[in-house]
């Protein structure tokens, strides 16, 4: 008898899992489509104005939740598996939403958002014409994509990579209980996180931050560094895939596929719907 509810416990656990992972599946799915929408002709290239604070805080949560939700699905089905063996055991009193820890890891990633918002915004106002698009914009782009390529082979990578895939050794030295307690591990998680991603962040940035191609790409990059059963392999795949596209963004831009080239007729559409110039022209936005 005891295998038996063993094995229906078992059955019962495979299935919430599932569900789980469907819904968290499901809301990424959702969040393409609305940053699609968002951001449907608003590629000028690098250096495309990223709008309002307003828009930007609204676009990038969105945008995390496409990026990141499939990556970090096995921490919340492992939150969730934890919760629901305490809950078996009477060390809980009740099950904490999951989407409590989710919400936690936005919070850090719209912090770190908003932190690179205004980093970004302070330069583009100084209107460099060295850092134009055509002067040394490309090369600018190319040395953050450098950056973040080196980054990856550093010991601050490697540590906040195996804290995010190891997430049964997370969650057990984290553990907090309650709704106070799954948001501060969202957070902890979520800083951890960005310690881990910030320069592929800052290489989306150096692409185009309003293009669907280059998010599409990162979050590749990020799944697959998460992901892979390979570190090691992970890691070193995506050092190579950003130096090979920081190399094509200095020596032949034109010509990389996906790259809209600021002041080109393909970054007009953006150009005229967020009404100012681009960085490869004047350096700074104008007034229509």
């Amino acid at each position: 008898m005891a295998s038996i509810a063993h094995a229906r416990t078992a059955r019962a656990t495979a299935r919430a899992h599932l569900g789980l992972l469907g819904l968290l599946l499901a809301a990424a799915a959702l969040a393409w489509l609305l940053t699609r929408e968002r951001m449907l002709a608003m590629d000028a290239g690098p250096g495309t104005d990223p709008g309002t604070p307003s828009f930007f805080v609204v676009s990038w949560i969105v945008m995390m939740a496409a990026m990141m939700f499939p990556s970090i699905a096995p921490m919340v089905l492992t939150f969730a598996f934890i919760q629901r063996r305490r809950l078996e055991r009477g060390a809980l009193h009740g099950i904490v939403p999951r989407w409590t820890f989710i919400a936690g890891y936005l919070v850090t990633w719209t912090a770190f958002g908003l932190l690179a918002y205004g980093l970004f915004v302070g330069v583009r106002s100084l209107s460099i014409p060295a850092i134009a698009w055509n002067r040394g914009g490309p090369y600018l782009a190319g040395a953050v994509l450098v950056a973040a390529a080196g980054y990856q082979l550093t010991p601050a990578k490697d540590a906040c990579l195996r804290r995010c895939r190891g997430t049964l050794d997370f969650l057990m030295t984290q553990w907090r209980d309650g709704s106070p307690g799954a948001l501060r591990m969202g957070i902890v998680h979520g800083a951890w996180c960005v310690g881990c991603c910030w320069a592929l962040m800052a290489a989306l940035f150096a692409l185009g931050l309003m293009s669907l191609t280059w998010m599409i790409l990162i979050a590749a990059l990020i799944a697959i560094e998460k992901l892979l059963p390979s570190k090691l392999l992970a890691n070193r795949s995506v050092a190579i895939v950003l130096l090979i596209l920081a190399l094509g963004v200095m020596l032949a831009p034109r010509d990389m596929p996906g790259l809209t080239v600021p002041g080109s007729p393909a970054a007009a559409p953006a150009m005229h719907s967020m009404g100012m110039h681009s960085m490869g022209t004047a350096g700074k936005p104008s007034s229509r």
